[in-house]
């Protein structure tokens, strides 16, 4: 079935600019198709990320999965995993499960749209278009963003707003 409704813009065009860094993933590059592993469907673990360049004053980091092409006025949050310590640079893949066990000491996942503490993998409706996954590495300016596991994806990204020093940005397409 695919969906009759516009493409939703960039949405991190549409937040306050900030400077930016560089992220990569062994699941591909900007704009390629994000494998199979990573799909709720598939083997649903999150995909490996690392990091370079972020910018002096980055205290910690945040990373996040946000798929703005769900059929819902709000896009949908995948993954949401906060004070991660400066001094990390990668996440190893699957490190979004849920518990909290791989990421870093002090790092904790908050609720993804889900309902799940962790990485909740790609299903876009079958048949629409390909959907985007915003993977995002967020330079912090202070060592914790100031929420607990509970908050929901609104309120994470509602401080990362007025936190990030830069972002890193992986966009990652997906289709079934």
């Amino acid at each position: 079935m695919k969906l009759d409704r516009p493409r939703a813009p960039d949405p991190y065009e549409l937040l306050p600019k900030t400077g930016s860094f560089t992220v990569e993933s062994d699941a591909g590059r900007n704009g390629e198709a994000l494998p199979e592993a990573h799909a709720h469907d598939g083997r649903n673990i999150s995909p490996a990320l690392r990091w370079s360049g972020a910018p002096a004053g980055t205290k910690s980091y945040a990373v996040t999965c946000f798929d703005p092409d769900a059929p819902t006025p709000s896009g949908f949050w995948h993954w949401l995993a906060v004070d991660i310590p400066a001094s990390v640079t990668a996440l190893e893949a699957g490190a979004g499960t849920e518990g909290d066990s791989k990421l870093p000491r002090g790092a904790f996942h908050t609720r993804n749209d889900y309902g799940k503490h962790g990485y909740g993998g790609a299903a876009p409706p079958a048949g629409d278009v390909p959907h985007r996954y915003y993977f995002v590495v967020h330079a912090v300016d202070t060592e914790k963003l100031g929420v607990d596991p509970g908050a929901s994806a609104a309120v994470v990204s509602f401080n990362l707003a007025f936190h990030t020093l830069a972002r890193a940005i992986l966009v990652l397409t997906y289709a079934r």
